[in-house]
This record gives C-alpha cells, structure tokens and sequence, in this order.
C-alpha cells in the first residue's frame, strides 16, 4: 500500500509547468493512493473541484483560507455550500486562525473561522483546520463550536496542544516538518497522538520534508513522514501507511483503494 495525502496544493502556481506530468507519475507508477485537493481563496475553489473531476483518486475541499478571510461573502458561502454537495468533496476547508502573518484582520478571521464551522456542522462535514500561533484561541473556539469532526492539519505545536485537539475528538494531521532538524517538541507531539487519531499529509508545494528541504514538495514525499512516524512509534512504515489510510477513509466517508 501507498501513503494518502489528507492535504495538497496542486492548483498551485508552482505545479503550472508540469502538474499533469507529476499527477501521471505519481498515479502511474502507484506512488500514492491518492490525495485531497484544497481550496484556500473565493477564486480557486473551482479549480479544485475540477481537478478531483479530471483524476479518480483525487477529492476536494472547498473552504476560505484565514489569509484570504477579508474576501468572504454571502457568495462565498453559497458557493461552498453548493460545492459540498458535489460527490467528491470530502471537508470544508482549509479553514481557521492565522496569527503569524494577519493578510486579514484578526476580527474578520475569527467571524469567517466561526462561520464556515457552522456551515460545516450544518451540513454534517469535517472540517480541515489551519491554525499559526494561535492555539489557545484555536481550542476553544473549536470547543465553544462544538465541532463534530476534523483535522487539525500541519500540527506545528506540542504535545500538550496536541493532547486538547485529541480532547475534541479530531484527528491531527503531521507532514515534513516531523523530520526538520530543529523540531523536537514536534516529534514529541507525535508519541503522544494514538495511532487511531493521525494522519499524514504534505502541504505541497510547502513544508518539504528532509532530504528534499527548501525544494518544492510533492505528494509521495508523504512516504518521508510515514517514515519518520514510523521510527518515532517504533512500528513499520506499512502499518503507519495502512492504519492513516483507514484513518482517512472513516474522517472523510471515502474508498481509497
């Protein structure tokens, strides 16, 4: 079995000059099982509901990224929620709290975060959760809400963090950044994430894992974290693949292989 990605950016400038050559190798050569596409901004959201039509093992997630928050309308959100309805969308997303960069207003990225969770609830989807340097704010609005299924994805915090995300009853999503040299309370976050509860993912073309840092990512790189997690847990890489597989395929309501 192949690794599946729970969180690519293929739509991404970075892919233009060859993303149906890279999609053709990675399904061709069977380097992954498959991966979830994600809408970050109003104007991309069809792009990546395309791209899940064109490719049988890619879904999608149509959401309005924290960066992007201050462009959220009425139209935006009937347009999410018209998306949802669409066989191969899997999550609202990515959604949530930015406190690093701020592109948007903190006020306005608190009323879009709240507003697209209850969307998602309404409509009785997972959510896939953004969250920088903003985690306490993160847990309880998460809890206020009272979320009904999710993942925290490109977890960057510690182990006590990631115990109160467990807390909710969501699953935690880790990429390359387990493998980055200084990155120690991260691997410790890890130990402590039942096998049950994680998942794997890129966040291509960002967040590229060891060796391949400050190089554009890619969607088999998840092999990388696999086996970092494995090392970690001291499992093999097959059952890490095998078990955030499973893992995906109840979060997200699909059949992966």
């Amino acid at each position: 079995m192949k690794p599946f990605d729970t969180h690519t950016h293929i739509m991404s400038e970075r892919f233009d000059e060859d993303r149906e050559a890279l999609l053709a190798e990675l399904f061709g050569n069977e380097l992954i099982s498959g991966l979830i596409e994600i809408g970050t901004e109003p104007g991309d959201l069809e792009a990546v509901k395309d791209l899940a039509e064109q490719y049988e093992k890619v879904w999608f997630a149509p959401g309005v990224h924290p960066h992007s928050a201050s462009e959220f309308t009425d139209e935006t959100e009937a347009h999410i929620r018209s998306l949802l309805k669409h066989e191969k969308a899997v999550a609202l997303g990515e959604i949530g709290l930015d406190f690093h960069y701020d592109f948007s207003p903190r006020d306005i990225q608190r009323e879009v975060f709240i507003r697209q969770l209850r969307i998602a609830k309404s409509l009785n989807k997972p959510v896939i959760i953004h969250s920088r340097e903003a985690a306490a704010e993160m847990f309880e609005t998460l809890k206020n809400e009272n979320v009904n299924g999710g993942v925290l994805h490109c977890f960057s915090e510690n182990a006590a963090h990631a115990e109160d995300i467990l807390s909710l009853g969501l699953y935690i999503a880790f990429g390359g950044a387990i493998t980055h040299k200084t990155r120690d309370e991260l691997r410790e976050a890890v130990k402590v994430v039942p096998l049950e509860r994680l998942l794997i993912e890129t966040d291509c073309p960002y967040m590229t894992p060891v060796p391949f840092r400050n190089k554009r990512n890619r969607p088999d790189f998840t092999m990388l974290t696999a086996e970092k997690i494995a090392e970690l847990k001291n499992i093999s890489v097959e059952e890490v693949i095998d078990i955030t597989t499973q893992n995906a395929e109840k979060l997200f309501g699909i059949n992966i292989i």
